[in-house]
């Protein structure tokens, strides 16, 4: 008799950190015969090396969907939140995830509204289907930051990808935050603040 392979959803986030751009959650249900050598944490992997990978997940896996939180969102819901928001759609955009027998998030929080699941603590590390998450998460949202970079050229979102490194934090002092910056963040908050009429 034939075993029946499980199948794992692996859901995690990129971008939490920065202080502009959405936050983006990718879900993955890899496929249990076909096994991807080379996964593990997005952080741990050069930017040539995830988008390789990030090729084959989507080739190879059963099924994959990425999702967003907005800058807006973030605001309103807080990081954390928002961060689970984004892969509940992630979730719930993923074909088959009807026959998903477990569902792992990376992490210490469970999204709300979803079937039952398990949150675990490095899990991208751990977790191949969280890895491949983590992976396509990090792909996707690098891009978005490079095509914001040419909307925005005063700001090296190709480079920085909106974290708070010492160049983010000049140009947000030179130019002053846009809709895009993350305003509840405390440094974008701070220039705001410096830009106020007195």
């Amino acid at each position: 008799m034939r075993r029946r392979l499980e199948l794992v959803c692996g859901l995690d986030e990129a971008g939490r950190g920065a202080l502009a751009g959405p936050v983006v959650a990718a879900a993955v249900v890899l496929n249990p015969r076909c096994r991807i050598s080379g996964l593990t944490d997005s952080k741990k992997l050069s930017a040539p090396r995830r988008e390789a990978l990030a090729e084959i997940i989507q080739r190879e896996a059963l099924s994959w969907a990425v999702a967003e939180a907005s800058p807006t969102e973030i605001c309103k819901l807080n990081i954390l939140q928002a961060s689970l928001l984004a892969m509940r759609r992630a979730f719930l955009t993923l074909e088959r995830k009807g026959k998903v027998m477990d569902i792992v998030a990376d992490g210490r929080f469970y999204p709300d509204g979803m079937p039952r699941g398990r949150a675990l603590v490095r899990a991208d590390a751990s977790v191949p289907a969280v890895s491949a998450a983590s992976i396509l998460a990090k792909v996707h949202r690098d891009a978005l930051m490079r095509e914001l970079e040419g909307r925005h050229p005063q700001f090296s979102f190709a480079r920085h990808k909106g974290y708070p490194t010492p160049q983010h934090l000049r140009e947000l002092a030179e130019h002053g935050p846009l809709k895009l910056h993350r305003a509840s963040f405390a440094p974008v908050r701070r220039a705001l603040q410096m830009r106020l009429p007195v």
